[in-house]
């Protein structure tokens, strides 16, 4: 049995080091990573069973990425496997200010984005699952993407299970007009909305005067169960405040803000939707969900790479207030 199982793409990371740019780097730091994945690494790390359905490569490559997934216990026994596809990859350069961040895509023609309907045995995948999460990227990657994703989103609602959507637009895959064209559609099939501060405005023209305003208006135009949304200040590259806020049966969960010293910000707000999910799934309660999905996502900060490299323990023992920066000795 499978509490949460995600549908996604995994890319190879390759980033400079020592905030080099791309075209002065002469070698490259390799890690993989993909939103759904990570957000499943958060959830098994912290105590609950995860399945990660996607189409890798059948090479060295695609079975690093198996590998990975399999080394914090996230089963892959329903991935597909190509025989002639490819597995994409992002490269990452490190920024400090003034310079930011920045990421450029090599993904086209990925395996995941080859995926059609019909593939997946979505039945059998359903059969032993309670919830579901996949993200806007996946049905940006191509047409049969945004209809393979419908297919899975539709049987997971159909079975009853929990559907959670991280919405993680991503202007480098498409357009907002195309956006929200593509992920209207699926929102019916959606119990628990995770968004930001910036995608709720770019893909479906939804503003309000305040955070509060903007989930409640979210819940009301599509009907979700639960709307949260992450809210970052970025002070500066490294330094950044961090807090999000909840909607559920028409009241507002807050937290307090966090400021964050960041090592890696890539895969904060998946850390984030797992940390919320363990609560939620956990029967902890809406209030303390946030403060699971807000550790989670302050912990991952501090993680190298993608991937979640924190322990129940320590999400638990950040949200009763007994960190210590002192070296643990």
């Amino acid at each position: 049995m499978y509490d949460v199982v995600a549908f996604g793409e995994v890319q190879l990371r390759l980033a400079t080091q020592d905030f080099q740019r791309l075209e002065q780097a002469t070698s490259l730091d390799v890690k993989i990573g993909g939103a759904e994945l990570n957000a499943m690494v958060t959830l098994q790390r912290l105590g609950l069973n995860t399945s990660f359905v996607t189409r890798l490569p059948k090479n060295p490559l695609g079975r690093m990425v198996q590998n990975k997934a399999r080394e914090h216990g996230v089963d892959t026994s329903h991935v597909l496997w190509s025989d002639e596809d490819r597995l994409g990859v992002y490269f990452l350069e490190f920024g400090a200010l003034p310079r930011p961040s920045s990421i450029l895509y090599d993904r086209a023609g990925s395996a995941i984005s080859k995926i059609q309907p019909g593939m997946m045995d979505w039945d059998s995948v359903f059969s032993q699952a309670k919830a579901f999460h996949v993200t806007g990227i996946t049905p940006a990657l191509s047409p049969s993407c945004l209809e393979a994703t419908e297919e899975a989103l539709s049987k997971a609602h159909e079975k009853g299970l929990l559907v959670s959507f991280d919405l993680n637009y991503r202007a480098k895959l498409w357009s907002q007009e195309q956006a929200k064209t593509g992920l209207s559609p699926l929102m019916q099939y959606v119990d628990v909305l995770i968004t930001t501060e910036e995608d709720t405005a770019r893909v479906f023209q939804i503003e309000g005067k305040d955070w509060k305003e903007v989930a409640r208006k979210l819940a009301d135009t599509f009907g979700f169960k639960i709307v949260a949304i992450t809210l970052r200040e970025n002070i500066t590259v490294w330094r950044n405040n961090w807090t999000a806020i909840v909607l559920a049966d028409g009241k507002i969960y807050e937290d307090r803000t966090y400021e964050v010293e960041v090592v890696d910000r890539v895969g904060s707000g998946d850390a984030f939707a797992g940390g919320f999910l363990y609560g939620y799934l956990t029967g902890k309660g809406i209030e303390a969900s946030l403060k699971y999905g807000n550790a989670g996502a302050l912990l991952k900060h501090s993680c190298p790479g993608d991937l979640a490299w924190f322990t129940l323990d320590e999400v638990e023992k950040l949200i009763a207030g007994k960190g210590d920066l002192r070296i643990s000795r």
